[in-house]
């Protein structure tokens, strides 16, 4: 009588490639955390950027050498939380935000809670992200992506100190900034993800003007990369609100009276 084998033990290995670029990607943030602490405020947001490319690479590395799997995505998330949720918060929070203080107790306590609500709006739309990642268009971001504002933040400092203008000077005006960064992640607002509707190669596809303001970007981003960083970013956090206004007005216009 043949005798039955036990079934092999699952394989506990993950892929090398993409998630080394996911740890290089949690590791800008980290860093920028730690630099931030020490006033090195220029070195923090450039290392936020960094953090951001290297998430834009890890996944597309995964999808070209066909090594998706559920613990990159979830390793991604966790790593997404650090460099795009408290990094910014935490910034911010070194630069202008602890200057509150100054105000009085109450508004120290208003300049914690405002990087607070920006990092608990990422950990929120990240979470969001990931249970309804199969069920959404991929044309579209639901939210503003945490990268974006991430990105709309660390431009915000760059910008800001590569001036000469002290946290101390803008703190309000960086309330105003983490507190609208947060609650736009959380938002209901479409953002466009640059990305095609279909799977494969194709869903990589973009408009050919797309590459002809990628060019732009990049020549801009040589003559002064902090000031290039936050017009993009800004006029891609204003893009949802815009498009959502538009919408409404289609809409309105076309409901017969």
């Amino acid at each position: 009588m043949t005798e039955t084998l036990p079934p092999r033990p699952r394989s506990r290995s993950i892929y090398l490639l993409p998630n080394l670029f996911t740890t290089g990607g949690l590791f800008a943030g980290f860093f920028a955390i730690i630099a931030a602490s020490q006033g090195r405020y220029e070195a923090a947001c450039v290392a936020i950027f960094v953090a951001a490319i290297l998430d834009g690479i890890d996944g597309r590395v995964a999808r070209l050498t066909n090594t998706q799997s559920e613990f990159g995505v979830q390793y991604d998330s966790l790593a997404d939380l650090v460099s795009f949720g408290m990094a910014p918060a935490l910034v911010m929070y070194h630069w202008a935000l602890v200057e509150l203080k100054l105000d009085g107790l109450t508004a120290g306590r208003i300049g914690w809670l405002a990087a607070f609500l920006y990092a608990a709006c990422a950990a929120l739309r990240l979470a969001r992200f990931n249970s309804q990642v199969a069920q959404v268009d991929k044309r579209w971001f639901i939210g503003l992506a945490s990268p974006a504002a991430a990105g709309l933040m660390a431009s915000f400092v760059w910008t800001c100190h590569d001036l000469g203008l002290t946290g101390e000077e803008l703190r309000y005006a960086a309330v105003a900034v983490s507190v609208v960064a947060g609650l736009l992640m959380v938002s209901r607002l479409r953002y466009n993800s640059f990305k095609g509707s279909g799977s494969g190669p194709k869903a990589e596809r973009v408009p050919f003007f797309a590459l002809l303001i990628a060019v732009a970007v990049l020549i801009a981003l040589w003559i002064d990369p902090p000031k290039t960083l936050l017009v993009a970013a800004s006029l891609y956090a204003l893009s949802g609100p815009v498009f959502w206004f538009k919408r409404r007005r289609i809409v309105t216009m076309e409901t017969p009276q």
